[in-house]
Parts: structure tokens; C-alpha cells; sequence
């Protein structure tokens, strides 16, 4: 019995940290998205951490660092008044959060759909990576 005690709390303290790990990683991206939505770039970029990596999918750099993500939507903000990110579907797990946005820069122009894959750790977004759809 003692043998199977020890692996069971072990178990159920690892599975508590992984909800907590999630719980956590869900607040960062909520409140970027919710801060994002607002145009406000001060609470936007305060989720994410000085060293903030941004990437195309698989694996091509097109930000690094909170000043280059503030140089690039600081003005997106200011000069998209339609801008509005709607979550369609979330999946996560621990520190990863995966977002299906539905995406309007413009009233003019069609939405874009575009999956947003979040890395998170030591309490900041440190990666992030867009997933688009094959242009066919």
C-alpha cells in the first residue's frame, strides 16, 4: 500500500501544477487578447516578456523583442480602427495555449482566420507562433 502512495500524491501534485500551469498560461493570453481588442498597446505588450520571439510558422523569425513588437503594433492600434480578434476555439495545455482568431484589421476587407500558438513561461509570453492556411 505505502508503494502505491508515494506515486499517487506525486502524480496528483504534478497534475495540480500542470492546471495551475494553464490556468496561468490562459490569464496571459486573455489579457493580451482583451488589451489587443482595446488598441492599448501598454497593457498589450505587458503580458509578454522582454526577449518575446514572433514567428510564421515553422520557423520563420518576423519579431524579436518587446521594442520591435511595440514598433509594429503600436501603429496597427492607432491606424486600425476595425481591428478585432474573436477566439473561435482554444486548446491548451500547461504552459501552451492554442487559439483559432478570427481576425478583422478592416470592415473593408474579408476576416482572416489564422491559428496563434502561444508559449508561455516564467509569467510572460515568451513565443508565439502564427499557423495560416495554404493559399491555394
Amino acid at each position: 500500500m505505502k508503494r502505491l502512495l508515494l506515486p499517487l500524491i506525486v502524480m496528483c501534485f504534478c497534475v495540480g501544477l500542470n492546471a495551475q500551469d494553464s490556468k496561468a498560461a490562459v490569464k496571459l493570453v486573455e489579457n493580451q487578447l482583451t488589451a489587443y481588442n482595446n488598441k492599448d498597446i501598454d497593457k498589450f505588450l505587458i503580458n509578454y516578456s522582454d526577449s518575446v520571439k514572433i514567428y510564421n510558422h515553422p520557423n520563420q523569425l518576423v519579431m524579436s523583442g518587446i521594442d520591435e513588437m511595440r514598433k509594429t503594433y503600436g501603429p496597427m492600434f492607432a491606424n486600425s480602427p476595425d481591428l478585432y480578434c474573436t477566439v473561435k476555439n482554444r486548446v491548451v495545455l500547461g504552459n501552451t495555449v492554442i487559439d483559432l482568431e478570427h481576425v478583422i484589421f478592416s470592415k473593408d476587407r474579408p476576416a482572416t482566420e489564422v491559428f496563434a500558438l502561444f508559449k508561455i513561461r516564467n509569467g510572460k509570453i515568451q513565443e508565439v507562433f502564427f499557423i495560416e492556411p495554404d493559399k491555394e
